[in-house]
């Protein structure tokens, strides 16, 4: 069975640094599970952390026996969609800088995108390690999500475009009652995420039963990193700090200088859109700042909640001291077991 090591849990908890130990230790990879970092230019608000003067680095396809993923991505014509690497300590980590700041990404571009990068990773034997806080992304690599293959409906999202989210919300209530049930209050009251639910529920896809479960042949290992809140909160305050002082409103500025609008999907990501009154004159520099660290802190909450549904995962608190070399020993008895 194809293993897949997960490393998942709130934002400033440590995952890319732990993954990016277990990488050296089991010869792997990782793969950025964060929808924000799939964004070029969106690097100090989103924490890839990429050493000096780094660039991305672009693989030569090999030589591809009949079958391998280069060359099933090749036929697929994905061979120039497959982006490229940092090297980090050593250590490759793919998934970042995959889409323009100004173009739309989606969960099913992700997967199979991770689809093909994973199975690279495996035909060099590394052990491709799937890391971020993204539930969804990670939900789409290791069990699939079937409603991903559906397209989007330019015609029906420019007729729901400035639709408030209660009245999104009826419309979805009106279409797919058991979808509409099953939504949180954060589902509920997210435009986009409402928009995508009655797209899916207005294709018909659903309820004809086309849709491919999507279950993958995966032996998945997920470990799982938390904190008590109040230190949690502790680290995102800092880390917010930190990005501050690292020039995060000058990338801002760069961004919206080369063309980017505040409503683009990637100015929706937290780090950036809590900037826009500032940039419009209508709030001052530090209640911008303000707003960060607390969407920051409902942020973690809601990734908390998302994992916490998720029973394979095995917590570890990161204020004990021993924590990694404890997540070590768990992942190496289970990535030697067969």
């Amino acid at each position: 069975m194809k293993k897949l090591l997960v490393i998942c849990g709130p934002t400033a908890t440590g995952k890319t640094s732990l993954a990016l130990h277990l990488a050296k230790v089991l010869k792997g990879e990782l793969v950025s599970a964060d929808s924000r970092q799939v964004y070029k230019g969106l690097d100090i608000g989103t924490g890839k952390n990429l050493p000096k003067d780094s660039k991305l680095k672009t693989p030569r396809p090999r030589q591809a026996k009949p079958g391998t993923v280069w060359n099933l991505a090749k036929r697929g014509g994905q061979n120039s969609k497959l982006g490229g690497y940092y090297n980090i300590k050593g250590v490759k980590i793919w998934g970042y800088d995959l889409v323009e700041p100004t173009k739309d990404f989606s969960v099913g571009q992700y997967v199979k995108y991770a689809d093909v990068i994973i199975g690279d990773i495996r035909e060099r034997k590394k052990l491709p390690i799937l890391v971020g806080g993204t539930g969804l992304y990670i939900k789409g690599v290791v069990n699939g999500i079937p409603t991903a293959s559906i397209p989007k409906n330019q015609g029906l999202r420019k007729s729901l475009k400035g639709k408030d989210a209660p009245l999104l919300f009826e419309m979805l209530a009106t279409l797919d009652p058991t979808k509409a049930a099953s939504m949180n209050i954060s589902d509920k009251k997210n435009p986009r995420r409402l928009v995508r639910a009655i797209e899916i529920a207005d294709s018909g896809i659903r309820k004809s039963k086309k849709l491919d479960k999507g279950q993958k042949n995966l032996n998945a290992r997920f470990v799982g990193l938390t904190a008590p809140r109040k230190y949690l909160f502790g680290l995102i305050h800092k880390r917010v700090d930190a990005r501050v002082k690292a020039g995060q409103e000058k990338e801002i500025e760069k961004l919206i200088s080369a063309g980017v609008s505040w409503n683009s999907q990637a100015m929706s990501a937290s780090g950036y859109k809590q900037w826009r009154l500032y940039f419009e004159g209508k709030v001052s520099r530090e209640a911008a700042v303000k707003k960060w660290k607390t969407d920051e802190k409902n942020y973690a909450k809601r990734q908390l909640a998302w994992f916490k549904h998720e029973k394979r995962v095995l917590w570890f608190d990161i204020t004990k001291s021993d924590y990694q070399k404890s997540v070590e020993k768990l992942v190496k008895k289970w990535y030697s077991s067969r």
